[in-house]
């Protein structure tokens, strides 16, 4: 039997969200499990890991980037409906690059439809090529660390001192010896990782 929630369902009970550590995985329902894992593998660089032996259904897990990718295959494939259209405001996974150009060049390479997008804050520019895996799921490449993450509100919604890596070191020194967090806690992408 499922879990039974509290009363109240808006989240905001007396003891707070839940102790969430990382994004673990993330599941696809495809038409073809062996198309995806391809694409997965030889597009986007994630690798094949094991798959518990006692799922009665078939699929592939695969991991990369400190996430997994889940792959389900569709009992009716025929009747998923396919994407044509790229909408870079449809649901999406996005990825940071270390470089756009060789990121676009290699799209174009291995003949991938893609579209691109340039995101203006405050002079800091970003840039997006959106493209769809073989079942339409639309992915995002990005170089995204260049727009810091700015929280809104009067608290810090990590705490302040973990989950920094040794390039924001200046920065974690800076939040030991604030006594709380800036009510508008500024932080890079690259902080956000979890080791």
């Amino acid at each position: 039997m499922a879990g039974i929630a509290a009363k109240s369902t808006s989240g905001k009970g007396a003891a707070g969200p839940l102790p969430l550590v990382s994004v673990n995985h993330i599941s696809l329902v495809c038409r073809s499990v062996k198309d995806s894992m391809d694409f997965y593998e030889n597009v986007l660089g994630f690798f094949p890991i094991k798959r518990p032996g006692s799922f009665n259904f078939d699929g592939a897990w695969l991991f990369s980037y400190g996430m997994g990718i889940h792959l389900l295959q569709s009992p009716n494939p025929e009747t998923m409906p396919k994407k044509q259209e790229i909408n870079p405001k449809d649901t999406h996974m996005s990825f940071q690059c270390e470089s756009m150009q060789v990121v676009e060049k290699r799209l174009v390479e291995m003949n991938i439809k893609f579209i691109k997008r340039t995101v203006e804050e405050g002079g800091v520019y970003v840039d997006q090529l959106f493209f769809h895996d073989p079942d339409g799921f639309m992915i995002e490449i990005c170089n995204c660390e260049n727009l810091p993450v700015v929280f809104l509100g009067s608290a810090c919604p990590l705490n302040c001192q973990s989950n920094v890596s040794a390039t924001n070191a200046a920065l974690q020194q800076q939040q030991q010896r604030s006594t709380s967090c800036a009510p508008v806690a500024t932080m890079s992408h690259q902080m956000l990782r979890v080791p």
